[in-house]
């Protein structure tokens, strides 16, 4: 068995990408012994010495593929990509999924689930096979944001093997080795990724989630819980929401979890499971009641719903997420023309907020903030009735 010594930094061609990797770093070549991962959620120890076991080939059968799911918000402040991030910066053979491009592109929303067929080209064209034990990472810079909710859409369509890095900025601060550079592109494996089948027992659509929101406001809510992990100015609608145009507020019932309490301050790595749990609590959430995640996109909830996992709390097949989240919500509700006044008689909704708050008659799907009724009973806005005060 060779033993090959790397040295603090290798320079190679401008197709190569360069590599940095600590001084007394070691890699062995030759047969490995195979090593599995074993939790949902990893440490960088834990795949530095998978992928020490399971030397990453492109014929080698199950592999150990870190796959990085860097992602942006549409209002980062230097107009970045998540593909520049990863050109930056990443785990030496890391894969790269772009969240803007696998997903369904006719639906107008941003992140909505793409179909098996396309997921199944996706997986295809990066060159994951079906076999392939994929950690999937986030930024250096944010520690934990995407990366949950790109492991839940291979979950979601039935990839056996997904863990979440716990996380890139801990890898980097370990001296674990890293690489950067453009990648070229990957070839796509010979053995087709096989399309697959969707576990539709984990995801919530638009109309199933207005049918819960009706029925938390007509208190019949069936013990489900709404969590948001959107920020506390976003869901009280102090703050405006990242996409132009889409209003601020949040789903009646809802509670907020912003996503951020869920992680170190310092590290951006998921807190122990022990003080997630206490937070989860704190919250009045009870994890022996159905769960539902969302967030403005659908990216953050998976955060949560990794959060939970780690913490134990609730069972997996009691948690669901919401996909599209308050963007499909509002979008969806917006896109209609509802005009006219508000039959007051048919809405028997209690109020739990002061009469500045306010509800679409026709689609009570979410509380806006700042609008002045002409008067005790209804208002138009854009083109479709709210009704404010009804008893």
């Amino acid at each position: 068995m060779a033993l090959i010594a790397l040295l603090a930094r290798v320079s190679s061609p401008l197709a190569k990408p360069s590599l940095t990797v600590p001084v007394r770093a070691q890699i062995q070549i030759g047969r490995t012994r195979r090593l599995h991962l074993q939790s949902y959620i990893v440490t960088p120890k834990e795949l530095s010495n998978a992928l020490t076991k399971n030397v990453p080939t492109k014929t080698a059968s199950g592999r150990i593929v870190p796959l990085c799911a860097a992602w942006l918000m549409p209002n980062d402040p230097q107009g970045r990509t998540g593909r520049q991030l990863f050109q930056e910066k990443r785990i030496p053979s890391a894969k790269f999924f772009d969240v803007d491009a696998v997903k369904d592109h006719g639906s107008p929303y941003p992140h909505m689930l793409p179909s098996p067929e396309n997921f199944a080209r996706a997986m295809q064209k990066i060159g994951i096979k079906k076999d392939d034990e994929v950690v999937v990472y986030d930024t250096q810079e944010l520690g934990l944001f995407s990366a949950p909710r790109v492991a839940w859409t291979l979950r979601v369509f039935g990839h056996p093997g997904v863990h979440v890095l716990n996380n890139f900025r801990l890898w980097v601060q370990q001296g674990h080795p890293t690489e950067d550079g453009k990648m070229e592109a990957p070839e796509e494996e010979s053995s087709h990724y096989p399309v697959p089948s969707m576990d539709a027992s984990t995801v919530v659509h638009f109309p199933e989630m207005k049918e819960i929101v009706k029925d938390q406001i007509n208190g019949n809510s069936k013990g489900i819980q709404i969590v948001d992990a959107r920020s506390g100015p976003r869901w009280t609608g102090a703050e405006p929401e990242p996409r132009p145009g889409l209003p601020n507020g949040h789903m009646p019932g809802s509670i907020n979890v912003p996503f951020s309490e869920l992680l170190d301050p310092t590290t951006k790595t998921l807190l122990p499971g022990q003080k997630l749990r206490q937070l989860f609590e704190s919250k009045g959430l009870d994890p022996e009641k159905p769960i539902i995640n969302s967030c403005g996109t659908g990216v953050t909830a998976a955060v949560v719903d990794a959060a939970m996992s780690e913490a134990g709390f609730g069972k997996s097949s009691n948690r669901k997420i919401y996909d599209g989240s308050w963007t499909n919500s509002e979008a969806d509700k917006g896109n209609r023309n509802i005009n006219g006044t508000a039959d007051l008689e048919s809405a028997r909704w209690t109020f739990e907020f002061s009469n500045a708050t306010i509800y679409d008659l026709v689609d009570p799907f979410s509380i806006i903030t700042g609008v002045e009724a002409s008067d005790n009973k209804h208002v138009i806005r854009e083109n479709y009735t709210i009704i404010i005060d009804a008893t």
